[in-house]
């Protein structure tokens, strides 16, 4: 491993910790940067930060850069919450906090590595980084997934994704009170025009449909079910940003100051139906939002 310190002059203040890495390594993408940042080997004076660190004058950065990996990406021995598997497909609950496939810079920890133990005969139509990988949630979003065991599989599933068949359905606590019961968000989103880590409701983006309902209205919070269209990146989280409603625990679109310490948004992809592959008959999935949505939830009812 290779590591570089810099000191951050006062031209320099303010910048995000991201950016200004980025900056320093012209020929690292500002992703990469974020996931040696996420592994925390990124330090400011001496203690990890996150990539929105807004840096100051006289901080001493240090980064280690990990070695160059071989992309045959390795099986890992990580707990699996399997409900469902098949010679054909496996429908996993995912955690918060555990990133889909590799990518640059991460290279471990992923599901895809922990699928490889579980199962080598997983679909390549993705290449060797995202085998079987039909469909991602966001790494701090926990929740259904399904993913293919074979080329056939996966070509049927991924019509079914592009031709919004597939039922997906989540929990999500956002911040304020909703006044509909229900609602739909019917905006285009592309990447943000400033922030290359964002997404935003753009003119010019890809049509995304969110359809909500509130389930529950606390004093100043509110647990809503939302029913995807659509699927694109960041979606719920984008929208619900858009009408004056993010995420709790969002640490993109979310508030910057948050009433809980949480790993991040509070969404759960609770609810996945998809007509089965082989067999041709539709079939569905549902799970409990995690341990630590029901301790916030508990907070707001009393």
């Amino acid at each position: 491993m290779e590591s570089k310190k810099f000191l951050v002059c006062s031209e320099e203040e303010n910048m995000r910790l991201d950016v200004f890495l980025s900056k320093c390594f012209q020929d690292k993408s500002r992703s990469y940067i974020q996931n040696v940042i996420e592994y925390k080997l990124v330090e400011v004076n001496g203690k990890a930060k996150k990539s929105n660190y807004k840096i100051k004058s006289g901080d001493n950065i240090e980064i280690t850069i990990p070695d160059p990996v071989n992309l045959n990406i390795q099986s890992e021995d990580i707990p699996l919450d399997i409900l469902y598997e098949d010679k054909d497909v496996i429908v996993v609950n995912k955690p918060q906090g555990m990133i889909v496939h590799p990518a640059p810079g991460v290279y471990e920890g992923t599901l895809v590595n922990a699928l490889l133990n579980h199962c080598r005969d997983l679909s390549g139509i993705n290449g060797v980084t995202r085998p079987g990988i039909v469909h991602r949630i966001d790494k701090d979003t926990s929740g259904i997934l399904v993913v293919a065991k074979n080329d056939n599989s996966h070509n049927k599933l991924a019509k079914q994704l592009k031709d919004h068949s597939m039922t997906r359905e989540y929990i999500a606590l956002v911040e304020g009170v909703v006044k509909l019961d229900e609602g739909t968000v019917d905006e285009p989103i592309a990447r943000h025009p400033k922030d290359k880590i964002k997404m935003a409701v753009c003119v010019n983006g890809k049509r995304a449909i969110t359809h909500y309902k509130v389930i529950k209205r606390f004093k100043n919070n509110t647990l809503i079910k939302c029913i995807l269209e659509t699927g694109r990146t960041h979606q719920i989280r984008v929208h619900m940003a858009y009408i004056g409603h993010p995420l709790v625990g969002d640490p993109v679109y979310g508030y910057k100051k948050q009433r809980f310490k949480l790993g991040g948004q509070l969404l759960h992809a609770e609810k996945l139906g998809f007509i089965h592959p082989a067999t041709g008959k539709y079939i569905e999935f549902e799970t409990e939002i995690p341990d630590y949505f029901k301790k916030v939830i508990k907070v707001l009812d009393n």
